[in-house]
């Protein structure tokens, strides 16, 4: 992979990240409470978990951007992607047959993580 690759690559990581965490901070927090809610997780708790999720996210894309440690964010990233399709399969499990696929897209992205983090 050219360094070119690995750059946009990097990049479009980061925007996935940022946007996922401003989008669930601000703009689909209730979807966020409504997949939560069907788990029975609801108030204080649903909200800790909206919230530090979203900063999760936020922190992740940033670090992208900085360009420092690559491997372990590459590998933090593995492990996040890996527990929130673990969690979602336990909370939302019919996320998997969603048609824009929210659970399935996980996959190529941890393909493509993974590849970023043997070239690192």
């Amino acid at each position: 992979m050219s360094s070119g690759v690995r750059f946009a690559a990097r990049l479009s990581l980061s925007f996935l990240w940022i946007f996922t965490a401003i989008t669930s901070a601000f703009f689909a927090k209730e979807i966020g409470y409504q997949v939560l809610a069907g788990r029975g997780i609801t108030g204080g708790l649903a909200s800790f978990c909206i919230l530090s999720g979203s900063l999760l996210n936020a922190v992740i894309g940033i670090w992208l951007l900085t360009g420092k440690s690559l491997r372990l964010c590459y590998l933090a990233q593995l492990v996040v992607i890996s527990a929130y399709t673990l969690l979602l399969t336990v909370i939302a499990p019919g996320f998997w047959l969603h048609p824009f696929g929210p659970v399935t897209k996980n996959i190529p992205l941890l393909v493509l993580i993974y590849c970023l983090y043997r070239e690192a």
